[in-house]
């Protein structure tokens, strides 16, 4: 059975479809090791030709010059297209990303289309803003009347955006380049990751159904070479990224020169925080079922779970009874719970991480291996470990894999500071039944979200980002779009 959208074997360059210059890639589904198609690989010139048909677009199309409304009506459009291809999108990223079917159709394909319609919502809304009055001498008429002006304060596209994205979720990631610059007014170049690539390619054909204008979303793909000429020709205005703080920090210094704009989503190794006064049962359960969550291949999963020494070695057997009942397997299984990880490479930079922490001292309570009868993905055992130091480097490093570390504390004073104690802080997590103790704690971890007691279950309304190496800027909630913004003022005198 042919997987959708695999059929595309052409980039999408200027509102038309092109002939990969650098030849085809297999993609293979994570969970078989079988290829599900040939994707098309872009060659630098054509990399080239997507920006120079994203800079056109901007300076010459109406893309730009559209006001907020219209741009909006073009994106439900979007909208609409999406979720009547959604049980599609589903299936690609089933076979592409190998992730288990209940995360799948929520988290990787209804959320975010969810998220567009809510950014949609806040579009329409954006007005310029106006500033008090302003009463001043005239320095060109000294002792005379006083001058009186305003200000308004109007945004305005960025302009040509590059995006670069990552596969743990990558439609989601894609939208979430495309959604906020587009309804800017900026033009985009996406390129996603080469091992998902069908879920941005895809987006070529959502562009023809709702009749964006040419050159305003481009999609090419390609390695580091055809990624590092959209982190530096000129003409791009900005880039953004998800992904690996490493690439976030090349993509930076390759910026730099052109004095480019960055935005960027990077790694976590966020800590769940569970005092002495939580149901353990809960804390424990809640914990093995965010490592699942594609295999643990998420940047926001808490993976250091800290816990209060009273409670840790009943956390430790409830977290590995439910370990136990986590079910790893081929996606395309509904009842499979967690499937592999993305490619080989993964899983040995997983099962590296793993040896680590045995050498450090830390205590395997389950997994750390591959699980038996799975030989023909990528498959990795849910995997956790108790009497782990924050020093250690299973508990430093973000591991990519359903690799859980148990670190003890005494009081909330220490949590807090273990918690803090990383160069990440993109998100965290607090299980508690003194609400109000659990809110006073996040406001001291220094991420840029925290979920208390399991959190709402949702981003759409909510800006989502990093702190220290997790990233710069934000995505989603009422002030996406400014990301994405100038702001220009404009002074005025008003009577006479």
């Amino acid at each position: 059975m042919t997987v959708p959208f695999t059929h595309i074997d052409h980039l999408y360059i200027d509102g038309r479809w092109v002939a990969p210059e650098a030849g085809g890639e297999t993609v293979l589904n994570p969970a078989t090791g079988a290829a599900i198609g040939e994707a098309p690989v872009a060659s630098g010139a054509q990399v080239e030709a997507a920006i120079a048909a994203a800079r056109h677009a901007f300076d010459r199309g109406p893309w730009s010059a559209m006001t907020m409304d219209e741009r909006a009506d073009v994106m439900q459009r979007m909208v609409d297209a999406l979720r009547a291809r959604q049980a599609d999108i589903a299936a690609l990223i089933i076979a592409e990303v190998g992730c288990a079917q209940h995360i799948t159709h929520g988290m990787q394909v209804a959320n975010p289309i969810n998220h567009l319609a809510a950014a949609i919502r806040y579009a329409r809304r954006e007005e310029d803003e106006r500033l008090p009055i302003d009463i001043t001498p005239n320095m060109f008429v000294p002792g005379g009347p006083q001058s009186i002006g305003g200000t308004t304060v109007v945004r305005e596209p960025f302009g040509v955006v590059s995006a670069i994205t990552g596969y743990n979720f990558p439609f989601l990631l894609n939208l979430a380049k495309i959604t906020p610059a587009l309804l800017a007014g900026c033009t985009m170049v996406l390129k996603p990751s080469q091992f998902t690539p069908y879920s941005a390619l895809l987006f070529g054909e959502i562009a023809e159904t709702i009749g964006l204008p040419p050159g305003v979303l481009n999609i090419v793909t390609g390695g580091i070479a055809e990624g590092q000429l959209l982190c530096t020709d000129e003409r791009v205005d900005m880039v953004t990224f998800t992904g690996s703080e490493g690439v976030g920090a090349a993509i930076m210094a390759q910026a730099a020169p052109t004095l480019k704009k960055v935005h960027l989503e990077l790694g976590g190794k966020s800590a769940m925080i569970v005092r002495h006064d939580a149901d353990v049962q809960r804390a424990a359960a809640m914990a093995v079922g965010f490592l699942s969550v594609n295999a643990g291949q998420g940047c926001a999963i808490p993976t250091r779970l800290l816990v209060h020494n009273s409670l840790r070695p009943a956390f430790a057997e409830v977290a590995k009874a439910a370990a136990a009942q986590i079910k790893v397997g081929d996606a395309a299984d509904p009842t499979v719970t967690m499937g592999p990880l993305i490619r080989e490479s993964q899983r040995a930079k997983v099962e590296h991480y793993i040896a680590l922490g045995k050498q450090a001292g830390a205590r395997l309570i389950c997994g750390g291996g591959r699980p038996a009868g799975l030989d023909g993905g990528f498959f990795t055992e849910m995997t956790l470990f108790d009497d782990v130091t924050n020093n250690m480097a299973i508990a430093q490093d973000e591991i990519f894999g359903p690799v859980g570390c148990i670190i003890g504390f005494d009081s909330d004073d220490e949590a807090v500071a273990i918690a803090n104690a990383s160069r990440y802080g993109l998100n965290g997590a607090i299980e508690t039944t003194d609400a109000a103790a659990g809110y006073a704690m996040a406001r001291r971890i220094r991420t840029g979200s925290v979920a208390l007691n399991g959190g709402t279950g949702t981003m759409s309304y909510a800006p989502i980002g990093g702190y220290k190496r997790s990233g710069i800027g934000r995505e989603y909630g009422p002030r996406w779009l400014r990301e994405y913004q100038h702001e220009k003022s404009i002074f005025y005198p008003i009577g006479k």
